[in-house]
């Protein structure tokens, strides 16, 4: 890698001696293009066609062999809209999504760091723990936990969607494996300038790990936006419904209105869309980053 700058720029300062351009290097495809292509083709192929359900009509819908939509009928988001409290299933999900995505920065920073930084007894014992929990389905854990949720009091409410995802075993991994490729000579400095563990991770670790918070945020947030079983299981009011469990309501026992389907289900994955857009520059500085130890 080396030798292959230096080449270059060496190529580059003759170049500007001969008085003309340096070559560019070549944008050739690669050979890999051959494989990326048809496989990123068949991973939109799904969403491709949700969209074009979206803005059919029903009639069009149900003809075979399928094809493509007479025109673009915009009619059936606004009936998504208005055939149930659209907006208020995605006020929902917001509020559960954020809040848990706070959580999980707050208390699985603090719980990586006493992992990654706090020689304690049985640190690595409990953190093999943590690890383990990973490999059991929630559907193991499904009906403990909503006796957990009876007892508190938070059934059927908002609480009952948030409390179970504040802290999440990958999070508590991912900030450890993080904070132990951070040197340590950068918290001696802060603690012989007399800050504290807290004032020391606050102040200046955690302003170092930018691209792994954004990570951590992006991955619980689709966790929980997309999430339907749980709700469905501890919601039951149309109230605390969030946007996956209220999409259901528009799926009969003998019949679904695909169009209106379909053009809610995009209507609800457009805030995940946009957020993993804007935050995939940070799993490729997150990824980068990891291998720095």
């Amino acid at each position: 890698m080396a030798d292959t700058a230096l080449a270059r720029s060496r190529g580059h300062v003759r170049a500007a001696e001969q008085g003309r351009p340096p070559r560019r290097p070549s944008r050739r495809p690669s050979p890999l293009h051959l494989i990326l292509i048809p496989l990123s083709a068949v991973m939109l192929a799904p969403l491709i066609w949700m969209v074009l359900l979206s803005i059919s009509t029903e009639a069009e819908t149900r003809r075979f062999p399928p094809g493509l939509p007479s025109g673009v009928h915009w009619q059936n988001y606004l009936d998504a809209w208005h055939q149930g409290p659209f907006g208020h299933w995605l006020l929902n999900s917001a509020i559960v999504s954020v809040s848990c995505v706070i959580g999980n920065l707050v208390l699985c920073s603090l719980a990586g760091y006493a992992f990654a930084r706090i020689p304690f007894l049985g640190n690595r014992v409990l953190f093999v723990v943590v690890l383990a929990t990973l490999m059991v389905p929630f559907q193991i854990v499904m009906l403990p936990t909503l006796i957990v949720m009876q007892h508190l009091h938070l059934t059927d409410t908002l609480g009952a969607l948030i409390a179970p995802n504040l802290a999440t075993p990958f999070g508590v991994f991912l900030m450890r494996q993080f904070f132990t490729t951070v040197p340590k000579e950068l918290e001696e400095a802060a603690r012989i300038d007399g800050a504290g563990r807290l004032r020391t991770l606050a102040s200046v670790l955690l302003p170092l790990m930018g691209p792994t918070l954004a990570t951590l945020s992006v991955l619980t947030f689709l966790n929980v936006w997309n999430d339907f079983l749980w709700p469905l299981i501890a919601v039951q009011s149309p109230g605390n419904m969030t946007i996956q469990l209220g999409l259901q309501n528009f799926q009969g026992q003998h019949f679904t209105n695909w169009p209106v389907l379909m053009a809610g289900t995009v209507t609800s994955q457009i805030p995940v869309l946009v957020l993993f857009v804007f935050a995939q520059r940070f799993f490729v500085r997150s990824i980068a980053s990891s291998g720095l130890k």
